[in-house]
């Protein structure tokens, strides 16, 4: 149908020669050879695909891991938070509730994270007058087979967001820094510290 609209079909050669520019062909990804015992890798098989860890071979042992990250209010935010006095609500209650409820869908929102049970999970808001900033704390632990790292960094994450959703009416300058994990014990690996 396209000869017959514009007379014959352009060949290859045709249209590489008009304003002299190259047809660019269709680039083919191809996966990298990946060994088949990358270490630290665990969400690569031998052929370089993601998958899921099988962790059906590791203990069972108590899990715990402590995250922390920083929102930068500004001063006339910070005074507001401070007196209660956002339109939205009680910020720091708000944040605390949504951080804890998130822990427990974490797998909901890393593709690859288990879908674990939590023995225990904590928030800790700590106003700091000094820099008109909200330095958060979460913790989460469970007892099982794999870490609860992404747990306890998803607590501080999703607290940080919902003090920005509560304050953005105020101020859009507001900074969630810092997002990191600080300490985790039990599993394979052991105990771990930021301070260390």
């Amino acid at each position: 149908e396209m000869e017959s609209v514009f007379s014959a079909a352009l060949s290859s050669s045709d249209l590489s020669s008009m304003n002299n520019v190259p047809i660019a062909h269709e680039p083919h990804f191809v996966l990298p050879q990946v060994s088949k015992h990358v270490e630290g890798l665990t969400h690569i098989n031998s052929s370089g695909e993601t998958q899921m860890v099988d962790v059906s071979s590791k203990a069972i042992s108590k899990r715990v891991a402590i995250a922390s990250c920083k929102v930068m209010l500004g001063k006339k935010v910070f005074d507001m938070v401070s007196a209660n006095q956002i339109t939205k609500g009680d910020v720091l209650s708000v944040a605390r509730i949504a951080g804890i409820n998130r822990a427990k869908q974490t797998s909901n929102l890393i593709p690859l994270c288990y879908n674990i049970s939590l023995t225990h999970v904590r928030v800790d808001l700590t106003l700091n007058e000094k820099d008109f900033s909200v330095e958060i704390e979460g913790e989460a632990a469970s007892t099982g087979k794999t870490g609860v790292e992404m747990e306890a960094m998803t607590v501080v994450t999703i607290a940080g967001l919902t003090m920005y959703d509560m304050c953005k009416a105020v101020s859009k300058d507001i900074q969630i820094m810092h997002v990191q994990l600080e300490h985790k014990s039990g599993g394979k690996s052991g105990e771990w510290s930021r301070k260390q």
